[in-house]
């Protein structure tokens, strides 16, 4: 597992478009994403210790991001041929088990975590109605480690923001997680 931490907010940059299958069988894009007031764009996995420490808030925060207008949707781009964990129907299961109300879809050429820069699981890019970032950084300060009871949400309080005034923090920390798994010859744009 080689850690990685996600680079600094590019504020204002705008969404690469996607097109892309979700699993419950729907090909979702960015429109059918996003909200009134935002996007979250999440890139995470099902192997990935650092998701797991977090699946149960993700579930929470995105619920309470949905009734502030903010739309969610989380991406694998992980290569599940070295890393079956990951395949398309782990995610099925994955998605059905943990009851994620985003949609999970996969990204088998890696061309949207490329476009995005993303470069660990999770990584996560929250942007405004207008489709610009405004956030860049992580969940929360427990990593893949058990969370304290009073731990700051900071990328629900950072999309809050988001959606009440269409800019995100100025200051962030990055997130940091397990390194995407590119496919033998990709690798990250960043």
């Amino acid at each position: 597992m080689a850690l990685k931490h996600t680079p600094v907010c590019d504020f204002g940059r705008p969404a690469p478009a996607f097109h892309l299958e979700a699993t419950d069988g729907r090909m979702l894009d960015l429109d059918a994403c996003r909200g009134p007031n935002g996007l979250l764009v999440m890139f995470i996995c099902n192997h990935c210790p650092y998701v797991k420490a977090i699946r149960d808030k993700l579930v929470r925060d995105c619920r309470a991001l949905e009734s502030l207008g903010i739309g969610t949707v989380a991406i694998m781009s992980n290569d599940p041929t070295d890393y079956p964990e990951d395949s398309f129907e782990n995610m099925k299961l994955e998605a059905e088990k943990y009851g994620y109300p985003f949609p999970y879809v996969i990204d088998p050429t890696q061309e949207v975590a490329q476009a995005y820069g993303a470069v660990c699981t999770p990584d996560f890019f929250g942007y405004n109605a207008g489709l610009e970032l405004q956030y860049r950084g992580r969940l929360d300060a427990a990593g893949a480690a058990p969370d304290a009871p009073d731990m700051p949400r900071e990328l629900f309080e950072a999309m809050k923001q988001v959606a009440e005034t269409g800019r995100g923090p100025g200051a962030q920390t990055p997130s940091m997680g397990c390194s995407i798994k590119w496919t033998a010859g990709a690798s990250s744009t960043t």
